[in-house]
């Protein structure tokens, strides 16, 4: 997450969005930008107000992924966890006990998707439910296929200069890479390819509330 309330702005970190670009952004045009004491860095809307209710009034934003497309690239990450953990790199080991233990869990992307999505409750969570309470939705829910142009449009609402991305956390082996535009508005389709039908389904079913809130498919 990243507030400003100079600005009067809340951006909510979802997983696997872009988000840590967006961040990296917004701390460096924020002089003020600051977190929540006591949430995680990918807290949810509903967490972050608990804590600061005043946070209420600030206008919020978000990013959302194509369901299918998000799971491959969490998968590809902890998979770089797994096998810098096997390089020796303890560091990473120690830095998120979360990534150590789906990866023991879950050896391919099969499994990741096939029993990670019934054994780690975090994997569950839709999208939406980062950006919604009871009563307040984000204002803006901007889509990771589209991230620059979203973001501009953040940029010109806060009267903030364009200046290029240096986008970050990217996978340039994932089969939805796309050279050239990395995080950045491709629509390439590949991570398709590493889908059964029988996985393909079970996404569906368990983020059938992002899949209808905000139109994605296969």
């Amino acid at each position: 997450m990243v507030i400003s309330d100079r600005a009067r702005l809340l951006f909510v970190h979802v997983q696997k969005t872009g988000g840590s670009t967006i961040h990296n952004r917004l701390t460096e045009v924020l002089p003020d930008a600051r977190q929540v004491k006591g949430v995680d860095r990918h807290g949810t809307l509903n967490q972050i107000l608990r804590i600061e209710p005043e946070l209420s009034t600030y206008w919020t934003f978000g990013m959302v992924r194509n369901p299918w497309a998000r799971m491959l690239s969490w998968y590809n990450m902890v998979d770089r966890f797994r096998s810098s953990k096997e390089g020796g790199a303890s560091r990473l080991d120690r830095k998120n006990n979360f990534m150590r233990t789906v990866g023991e869990t879950c050896p391919d992307f099969e499994a990741f998707v096939m029993k990670g999505l019934d054994e780690f409750k975090r994997l569950q969570t839709p999208q939406w439910r980062y950006l919604a309470t009871k009563t307040r939705r984000a204002d803006f829910i901007g889509r990771q296929e589209t991230l620059e142009a979203d973001l501009r449009a953040v940029h010109a609402k806060f009267d903030i200069e364009w200046t290029p991305l240096n986008s970050v956390n990217i996978d340039r082996s994932r089969p939805d890479y796309k050279s050239g535009d990395p995080e950045l508005g491709g629509r390439d389709t590949r991570y398709r390819e590493q889908y059964t039908d029988e996985m393909r389904n079970r996404v569906e079913a368990v983020f059938a509330r992002d899949v209808q809130a905000f139109g994605y498919e296969f």
